[in-house]
C-alpha cells in the first residue's frame, strides 16, 4: 500500500486531521512556521500540502519531487504560483462554496453596520450621550440599489440575502450571460463606471488578477453617490487605499467595509485606521465556527481525492493539469 505524506502548512481545525487520521495510507506533519526555507527543507518527501497563508512560490514547487497536489483553506490563491504548479502537472484544489455563506453574511453585516452607524451608536450611549438619538445618523437598505461586482460563489449568495431586504440588485459579470442573471431574478449591468452614479451600495466578490487590481480607483469613487456604501470582502488590492482615504476623508462616499487589505497583516499607523467611516475585520468574513469545519473537511478531502485518482474538477483552479492526464 501506497504512504502518502501530507505537509499542514498552519494550522487546521480537527476536522481535517480526523479524516487524515481515518487513512492507514496518510501521515501527516503540521507546522506553524511557512516561511520558504522551512518549506523548502520539509517539501522533499512531501506528496500533498494544505495550505492557509502562507506563500506557495516556484521555488518550492520545483524542490517538491513528489507533490502530487496543493489544497487551499478557502478560495483565493494569489499567494500561490499556478503557472509554476502547471509546469508540474499538479493540481491547485479550493474548498469551493465551503466558506461563500459565511462571506455572503459578512457582506450584509458590513452594508448593515454601515448604514445604521452601529458602532458609534453604541460608543455614544457608553459614553452617557443618549441625546445622540436625536440627530439623523441611520439609512436604509430598503427599496435602495446594489451592485454586485463579481457573480461566482459569493456574488450568487450575497444577492439574494439583498433581495431579501427589498434592494434592488443589480449584477456586474462579464463572464456570467445576461439571461443567467435575469433567471434569477436580478439586473446586468455592463459598465461599472456608468452604472457606479446610480448605486447606493457597491459590494466586490471578485478574485485578484491583473484584470482586477484597482477596479475601484479614484475615478470610479469619484462617481459614487456621497451616500453611497462600499464593501470589499474579496482581495486588498481590488480597491485602491490611497483612493479610498482621500475620498471617506473628503466625505465622497459615506463609507466602506473591508474584510481586506492590500498588505496583511496591516501596520498599526496605517492611514485608514485614522478613520470614523470605515469598518475593517482582519481578512476574517469566510472564518466562522461552521465555515471552517466546512473548510476544514473540504480541504483534506480534496486531498485525499487526489490520493484516490477522483478529484472533484469543480474544485480544481487550473483544470489544465486535468486535461493533460
Amino acid at each position: 500500500m501506497n504512504q502518502y505524506k501530507v505537509l499542514l502548512a498552519g494550522s487546521m481545525p480537527k476536522a481535517a486531521t480526523d479524516l487524515f487520521d481515518a487513512r492507514d495510507d496518510v501521515v501527516y506533519e503540521a507546522i506553524t512556521d511557512v516561511s520558504e526555507a522551512v518549506l523548502l527543507e520539509k517539501m522533499s518527501d512531501v506528496d500533498g500540502i494544505t495550505v492557509r497563508t502562507a506563500d506557495i512560490t516556484e521555488n518550492i514547487i520545483k524542490n517538491s519531487p513528489k507533490l502530487k497536489v496543493v489544497s487551499r483553506f478557502g478560495v483565493g490563491y494569489d499567494s500561490i504560483d499556478v503557472p509554476a504548479l502547471n509546469a508540474q502537472g499538479v493540481p491547485l484544489m479550493i474548498v469551493g462554496t465551503a466558506n461563500s455563506v459565511a462571506v455572503a453574511e459578512a457582506a450584509l453585516y458590513m452594508m448593515l453596520e454601515l448604514a445604521k452607524a452601529g458602532f458609534k451608536h453604541d460608543q455614544e450611549v457608553r459614553q452617557g450621550n443618549w441625546n445622540y438619538r436625536l440627530g439623523m445618523h441611520a439609512i436604509e437598505l430598503w427599496q435602495k440599489n446594489v451592485l454586485i461586482v463579481g457573480f461566482g460563489r459569493i456574488g450568487t449568495r450575497v444577492a439574494p440575502r439583498c433581495q431579501a431586504f427589498d434592494m434592488n440588485v443589480f449584477v456586474l459579470d462579464p463572464n456570467v450571460d445576461d439571461d443567467v442573471i435575469r433567471s434569477a431574478g436580478y439586473t446586468p449591468v455592463s459598465d461599472l463606471r456608468t452604472s457606479l452614479p446610480d448605486m447606493d451600495y457597491v459590494t466586490l466578490h471578485l478574485p485578484l488578477n491583473n484584470a482586477t487590481r484597482d477596479t475601484i480607483n479614484a475615478e470610479e469613487l469619484a462617481l459614487m453617490k456621497p451616500s453611497a456604501i462600499l464593501v470589499n470582502a474579496a482581495r486588498g488590492n481590488i480597491v485602491n487605499e490611497a483612493a479610498l482615504y482621500d475620498a471617506l476623508k473628503m466625505g465622497e462616499i459615506r463609507g466602506a467595509g473591508l474584510d481586506v487589505l492590500a498588505i496583511e497583516p496591516a501596520e498599526k499607523g496605517h492611514p485608514l485606521f485614522k478613520l470614523e467611516n470605515i469598518v475593517i475585520s482582519p481578512h476574517i468574513a469566510g472564518v466562522t465556527n461552521e465555515a471552517a469545519n466546512r473548510m476544514a473537511i473540504a480541504c483534506a478531502q480534496n486531498v485525499l481525492d487526489v490520493f484516490d485518482g477522483k478529484a472533484d474538477p469543480e474544485n480544481v483552479v487550473n483544470q489544465i493539469v486535468l486535461d493533460d492526464e
